[in-house]
Formats: structure tokens, C-alpha cells, sequence
């Protein structure tokens, strides 16, 4: 009680002497803040609230003894503790941001690798979160045709041409994605090579029935595994320790020139926690792309310099008989 007492003549000096009632009011509620440090509940002359007085006109005081006590500040409701799970966020990184391709390219691995950030310890200790990365190349438009037997004779009778399909796809993963999460998680993110991105013309869409959409689609897939190109490893993916994780995706020699989107993601208990992206971008170098230039800059050199060469070369191989016959 004493200390309120002084608190409370330590205002009543302090309003005698600053005029503003700015001032008057930032005296006050350091006051109140002095007593709550204290422990003392403060008198209702403590916790009076002084007016602002207007910008434009001048200044009115409200006298303390008439000014009604605001009603107590309300306790802000306690915050609640943010679920370890969905915290976890994922880090990754690429072991190079640039592929040169030259005339002698004939593949190279690149390395994927992160670490889980956050997330609950024991989860991360009995190995609970599952990681799955992605590779995509760009998007290039294709067209599929399919042969029939007429008449002993194998012929294109049927064709679909999409506008953009990944000229490469890549996926590897801690198991098989069925026991990571549910199809329509997989579907909504594109992730596995039944949702992969393949867009058809609204011509197309209208011409071939669903029944014949889905075959062509299995026809591409199966082509470009056959070409190495679309790859798929359940166990590609590896822990190191308990949060720290590795990949290696293999780009064969006939992989298409141009940007790489990689994509890691982080799943847990059949949903998808948090994802990560980086951009691998693939160039010509040298030689390689001399000639690629010189092709698509400069079609009409590039034709009679072909031209040339080959004229050259039948000449020169032409002479080197002559000779030897002689």
C-alpha cells in the first residue's frame, strides 16, 4: 500500500508539471506498468486512460477525477503450441546448377541432397517421414501414332498429338509411392507416372474417347522408358543419419537439352508436409553448340554448308581412290 501510494503522488508532481496531455498519459500507463512489475493491483486512478486531445484546435485535458476508468485490458488467449509435425519444412540442393553437353556428352549423374528442418524427434528417429524428388525436364509437344495390321501390311491408323509433355521424368523415392500417399495426394501434386502432365489440344480431347486418351498415355510412358528417359526407383532415395538425405539421378546421353526442374518433397503419414525446388539448367558448349546455333539461327548457311561438306568429302574420298589405283 505504500508503494501504491507513492506511485500515485509520484503522478499527481509529474501533472503539475508536464502540460500535454501526451505526456500526462505516458506517465500513467509507466506507472501502472511499474505497479503490475510490483505486483500491486493499481488503483482505479492508475488505470485511467487519458484523451487524446484533437490535431487541429486546442489541447482539452480531461480532468482524472470525472474521467470514467476504462474497463481492465482481457487476457490475450494463451498461444497454442505449433504441432512439431507440420513445422517440418525440408532443404534441398543440387550438386551443380549447370550440365555442359558437348560433342562428347555421354551422361552424367547429378547429386540431390537435404536435410529435414523442425519436425518431432522421435518421428525423424523411427524414420516416420518419407521423401520423394523428381526430375522434369521441358516440356516438348509429341505425337503418337499407332500401327494396325491392314491387310498384312502395317500402317499408322491412329494418332494423338499433345501439346506438352516432360521431355524427361525422373522419380525416386524412399519406397513405392503407393504406401506414401494416397492417389489423389500423388494426382494433385503430378507425382508418378500416372499423373504425369500431358496436355492435349481441346481438338484432340473432343476427337479420342478416355478408353483411348489412357492408351496413348501408356504408350508414351512405355516409349520413353524404353528410352531411358522416364525412370522410376523406389529406393532411390537414402537417409543419412536421421535427418539427412541423398539421391543420385543418372541423365543418359540422349537426354533433351534444357532446363531441369527438381522437385523434393516431404511427406509424413500419407500427407504432404513441405516441398523444396531447384533448377539444374542444361547448355551446349563447344562444338555442339556451334552447330546447334548455326542450325536454328542460320538455317539457309547451315543447309549450304552441309551441302558443301558433303561435296567436299565425296571429292577428296573420290581422289584418294584414283591414287591408289594408280
Amino acid at each position: 500500500m505504500a508503494l501504491t501510494s507513492t506511485v500515485q503522488n509520484a503522478i499527481a508532481t509529474a501533472q503539475t508539471v508536464v502540460k500535454s496531455s501526451h505526456s500526462r498519459a505516458a506517465v500513467a500507463f509507466a506507472a501502472t506498468a511499474l505497479a503490475l512489475m510490483w505486483g500491486i493491483h493499481p488503483s482505479p486512478s492508475l488505470a485511467q486512460v487519458y484523451e487524446v486531445p484533437p490535431a487541429v484546435g486546442p489541447q482539452s485535458i480531461t480532468d482524472p477525477a470525472t474521467t470514467t476508468p476504462s474497463p481492465p485490458a482481457q487476457t490475450a488467449p494463451a498461444r497454442r503450441s505449433v504441432n512439431s509435425e507440420t513445422s517440418a519444412s525440408i532443404e534441398m540442393d543440387v550438386s551443380t546448377r549447370s550440365v555442359a553437353v558437348t560433342s562428347a556428352f555421354t551422361g552424367t549423374a547429378i547429386t540431390v541432397f537435404g536435410a529435414i528442418a523442425g519436425g518431432d524427434p522421435t518421428r525423424l528417429a523411427d524414420a516416420s517421414y518419407d521423401i520423394v524428388i523428381i526430375v522434369e525436364g521441358t516440356f516438348t509437344p509429341l505425337v503418337v501414332r499407332r500401327k494396325s495390321n491392314v491387310v498384312g501390311l502395317w500402317i499408322n491408323t491412329r494418332s494423338m498429338q499433345f501439346e506438352t509433355i516432360p521431355s524427361y521424368y525422373t522419380i525416386a523415392s524412399t519406397r513405392p509411392l503407393g504406401k506414401i500417399a494416397p492417389r489423389r495426394v500423388l494426382r494433385s501434386n503430378r507425382i508418378g507416372f500416372d499423373h504425369v502432365q500431358m496436355r492435349q489440344s481441346p481438338k484432340e480431347s473432343r476427337r479420342i474417347g478416355p478408353n483411348e486418351k489412357a492408351e496413348f498415355r501408356e504408350a508414351v510412358i512405355r516409349v520413353k522408358q524404353r528410352e531411358g528417359l522416364y525412370k522410376e526407383d523406389n529406393s532411390g532415395v537414402t537417409f543419412i543419419g536421421k535427418s539427412l538425405f541423398r539421391s543420385e539421378v543418372r541423365l543418359p546421353a540422349n537426354v533433351p537439352v534444357g532446363p531441369l526442374a527438381t522437385r523434393a518433397y516431404l511427406f509424413k503419414d500419407g500427407r504432404l508436409i513441405a516441398k523444396s525446388d531447384q533448377l539444374v539448367t542444361m547448355r551446349r558448349e563447344g562444338f555442339e553448340r556451334f552447330v546447334h546455333d548455326l542450325a536454328f539461327d542460320r538455317p539457309l548457311l547451315y543447309g549450304l554448308l552441309t551441302v558443301f561438306l558433303a561435296i567436299s568429302a565425296g571429292l577428296i574420298a573420290s581422289a584418294t581412290f584414283r591414287s591408289r589405283r594408280g
